[in-house]
C-alpha cells in the first residue's frame, strides 16, 4: 500500500553472519533476492518474504535497518523530499520490478522510497515479520508534516488510511491496523543516537527473544519494557545494527 512502510532491509558487512543471527532469532529461512547492487537475500517465514538482507560493498556504508515507504511515483516523492528540506542520497533507480530511492528527512533519519508491486502479502500477525516501524526524532510534528507532504497523506481514502494522535505519537493506520508511528526521542534514550526509523519484529516473547539474541552474539539496548503496542526489547545485532522485537498484546 502506498504512503506507509512496505518493506524493511538490512545492510550488513557479513551477510552469512547476519543470516546466522537473525535466522535462529526470528525463525527466518532465506531465499535469493535481486543482486543488482550486491549479494541480497529475502528472509522468509511461513512462505512469505518479510525482510531483505544485503551485503555492504564498502566499509563506509552504515550497517543498519532501513524502512521503505511505498509510493505511486518515486520521482515525485524524490522531488518532494528535496523541496521540503530532506536529502536525496541515491536514485530513483530501476531495481528488480520497480524503482527505488534512498533519502533522509530534515532531521537526518534515513528511509527508502519504493515504487512498484508490493510482492507477497505482508501479514502483521506473522511471527518474525516487521510488525511496527517507529520514527524516533526530536520533533514528530515537523516530521509528520514532512512525510505527509512527501507521501501525500492528506486526501487518501479515509476508509483505508488514517493519520491520528494516540499514545503520545503520530500514528499511521492502514486497513484497520496501526502500522507505524512518529514519536519524540526521549532524553533518557541511548546517548548519541541520531534520528532513525526503528524496526520492530514480532516475537511470541520479547524477554526470551532478548536472551536468545545475547546467546547468538547480539547485545541488549536497555531492558525490555511495556509499550502501548506490546512488550519491547531493543537490541544490537552481531555487527551493531539496531532493531527491536515486540510481543504484541493479546
Amino acid at each position: 500500500m502506498a504512503a506507509v512502510p512496505c518493506w524493511v532491509s538490512l545492510t550488513a558487512r557479513d551477510l552469512e553472519g547476519a543470516k546466522g543471527f537473525y535466522g535462529p532469532l526470528l525463525g527466518w529461512e532465506f531465499e535469493p533476492g535481486p543482486d543488482r547492487f550486491g549479494p541480497y537475500v529475502h528472509a522468509v517465514v511461513g512462505g512469505e518474504a518479510v525482510a531483505g538482507l544485503g551485503e555492504a560493498g564498502g566499509g563506509a556504508i552504515p550497517l543498519a535497518w532501513t524502512a521503505y515507504f511505498g509510493t505511486e511515483s518515486a520521482d515525485a516523492a524524490a522531488d518532494a523530499v528535496r523541496e521540503r528540506g530532506g536529502t536525496l542520497a541515491v536514485g530513483p533507480l530501476a531495481f528488480d520490478a520497480g524503482r527505488v530511492a534512498f533519502a533522509a528527512d530534515p532531521a537526518g533519519a534515513p528511509f527508502g522510497i519504493w515504487e512498484g508491486p508490493p510482492g507477497r502479502a505482508r501479514r502483521l500477525d506473522l511471527p518474525g515479520a516487521p510488525m511496527w516501524i517507529e520514527l524516533r526524532t526530536p520533533d514528530p510534528f515537523a516530521a509528520a508534516l514532512f512525510y505527509g507532504q512527501v507521501f501525500r497523506w492528506d486526501g487518501r481514502d479515509p476508509e483505508r488510511f488514517e493519520v491520528r494522535w494516540e499514545h503520545d505519537r503520530v500514528v499511521l493506520r492502514a486497513d484497520g491496523h496501526s502500522v507505524a508511528a512518529l514519536a519524540k526521542a526521549q532524553p533518557s534514550g541511548p546517548a548519541g543516537l541520531p534520528p532513525h526509523w526503528e524496526v520492530s519484529f514480532a516475537v511470541p516473547d520479547a524477554d526470551r527473544a532478548l536472551a536468545r539474541a545475547v546467546e547468538l552474539g547480539g547485545a541488549p539496548v536497555g531492558t525490555a519494557f511495556d509499550s502501548p503496542y506490546g512488550r519491547v526489547a531493543r537490541l544490537r545485532d552481531v555487527e551493531g545494527a539496531r532493531f527491536a522485537v515486540i510481543s504484541p498484546k493479546s
